[in-house]
């Protein structure tokens, strides 16, 4: 049995990605996805892409923000929060998908979601 250590090494350099630099592939995941909770990667080959998404919320306002992304033995971890509408912000009544997709150099780890 291969043990695991979820022990951090270090954290990772990653760049949040504008909906118009995300790999056009891993959009259509994306698109397909996106009206439930979603968790997908996807590489080039040289950039490694972690895409999560939190489903259909019925107003405005809704944003994720990537709390932690480091490095272990065995994996990557990374760990979002969706935020909700602020309190001085009004809110509008649509249908929206929040999700986040960053980039990083490739690294052939198992990605964890927390």
């Amino acid at each position: 049995m291969e043990k695991r250590s979820t022990e951090k090494i270090r954290d990772l350099e990653f760049t949040v990605l504008r909906e118009e630099e995300i790999p056009k592939e891993l959009k259509r995941e994306i698109e397909r996805k996106k009206h439930a909770v979603m968790k997908e990667t996807y590489t080039d080959g040289n950039w490694l892409y972690i895409a999560e998404g939190y489903g259909e919320k019925n107003k405005s306002g809704y944003s994720v923000e990537v709390d932690a992304c480091y490095e272990t033995a065995n994996a990557i971890y990374i760990h979002t929060t969706l935020l909700g509408p602020s309190e001085e912000e009004k809110e509008v009544q649509t249908t929206i998908y929040p999700y986040v997709v960053i980039k990083m150099e490739y690294m052939d780890k198992h990605i964890v979601f927390e």
